[in-house]
């Protein structure tokens, strides 16, 4: 099932440091349903004040190129390959 506001693409931001999802909002001018609030903003660079996002394929093809705006970029989904192994003895975990 397409998220409303969906598909949605990976892209990256530049924002001040310590950035807010809000403050990406409001920015790059996007509407609550073209943003992933789920996977939030995701900090890549702090240092450069680079952040990761999810949004919709219009809104990345409207921001990209904007001062600050990149992708969209490939997002694989990452699963675990095989069965869960036990973890050392006693210690409850799993790997």
């Amino acid at each position: 099932m397409t998220p409303p506001g969906g598909p949605f693409v990976l892209i990256t931001v530049t924002l001040p440091k310590g950035g807010a999802l809000q403050d990406a909002m409001r920015r790059y001018e996007l509407a609550p349903e073209e943003v992933d609030e789920a996977y939030g903003l995701v900090s890549v660079n702090p240092a450069q004040g680079l952040y990761a996002m999810m949004v919709s394929a219009g809104a990345a093809a409207r921001i990209t190129g904007r001062a600050g705006a990149k992708g969209p970029y490939a997002n694989p989904e990452i699963e675990p390959f095989g069965p869960p192994e036990p973890g050392p003895e006693g210690s409850g975990d799993q790997i």
